[in-house]
């Protein structure tokens, strides 16, 4: 089969490697319908995540399911599935607090940018459509597999809701979802900080009433500025820098919640400021595994459409352009067809 490889910074090649099978009795394999490059692909790309060996790369997938394993009850061959990027079993009781990133069980799904793909603990892993999805809504249930789902975590995590004012930092497709999940939960105004006209226009249609496109310090007096000197009561971080920890922290009320789902690169927070900012922090890899069949639903009944932030469409022989059109910022988010 095809499969996305990165051999280095800046080296992605798509290759012939042999065709997943089955391993354990909990397992499943799939034919990838779609998959995609997720921003935080882009940190090795960019050398700030070391490369020990050539990676098989990709963990969002959608696809439908050629094999299962013995004991797999839950998905049969010839469903459309929805998979998360950590396998969990759904059973634990971490997973039945509804943090399955936190299953005992755990395993990360990598290799999604491939024309097949193992999935383990499929049970507790994958979830089916009713039927077979139309061809329109491939993307929207892709962006469920992770973006989404993780926005939809750091809404939740900020505490988002009727009544409240909510800031996002971070204007790429996990933080443009944000947006569209602070809609559907009811906030009264979604501050979008962003310096670039297309994402301005997405985060406006997936319901952001503001923009503020200033960064640190002036990006949270311009945000004090629009809450009346308080700052908002809920704040998304979707990058995962120093610079956008702080910035969200700083920007958020006192009383107020942070939710945070960038993948943290040497953020160190200050402990006396932290001690008296009075504002509450939650995170972390997103439970998209809880989402999944509420956001699914969404999707299938055209509530919402989160596949818009998929702005280029590239076969997977062209994976390596994908890479280069997201670290130049050419595009959002780049969907992949196997």
């Amino acid at each position: 089969m095809r499969a996305t490889i990165m051999h280095a910074p800046g080296d992605v090649r798509v290759e012939d490697r042999d065709q997943p099978a089955i391993q354990q009795p909990t397992d499943a394999v799939i034919k990838v319908v779609a998959a995609c490059v997720c921003g935080s692909d882009l940190w090795p790309y960019r050398g700030a995540d070391v490369l020990h060996e050539p990676r098989a790369m990709g963990h969002e997938y959608v696809g439908i399911v050629e094999e299962v394993g013995a004991d797999v009850k839950n998905v049969q061959a010839g469903q459309f599935v929805v998979g998360s990027f950590f396998a969990s079993d759904n059973t634990c009781g971490i997973c039945r607090s509804g943090y399955q990133t936190g299953c005992v069980q755990r395993e990360g799904v990598g290799g999604a940018q491939a024309e097949y793909l193992r999935v383990p603990l499929a049970d507790g892993t994958l979830v089916a459509t009713p039927e077979m999805p139309d061809a329109g809504k491939v993307p929207s249930l892709l962006a469920a597999s992770d973006v989404l789902g993780t926005g939809w975590f750091a809404a939740k995590a900020a505490e988002v809701g009727p009544g409240k004012t909510v800031a996002v930092v971070g204007d790429g497709a996990v933080g443009l979802l944000g947006i569209l999940a602070a809609k559907q939960m009811g906030a009264e105004r979604i501050i979008a900080m962003s310096r670039h006209a297309d994402r301005q226009a997405l985060a406006r249609e997936f319901g952001a009433t503001e923009v503020v496109e200033e960064r640190g310090d002036a990006g949270v007096q311009k945000i004090k500025e629009l809450t009346e000197g308080l700052g908002a009561h809920s704040v998304i971080e979707a990058v995962g820098t120093q610079e956008s920890m702080m910035q969200a922290i700083q920007a958020t009320r006192a009383g107020g919640h942070v939710g945070f789902v960038g993948v943290s690169h040497d953020v160190a927070l200050p402990g006396r400021e932290l001690f008296s900012s009075l504002v509450h922090l939650h995170g972390g890899p997103a439970p998209v595994r809880e989402y999944l069949p509420e956001l699914i639903d969404l999707i299938l009944g055209g509530d919402i459409d989160p596949g818009k932030v998929f702005d280029l469409e590239l076969p997977l022989d062209q994976a390596a352009d994908a890479y280069k059109a997201m670290d130049e910022r050419r595009a959002i988010k780049v969907l992949l067809r196997p």
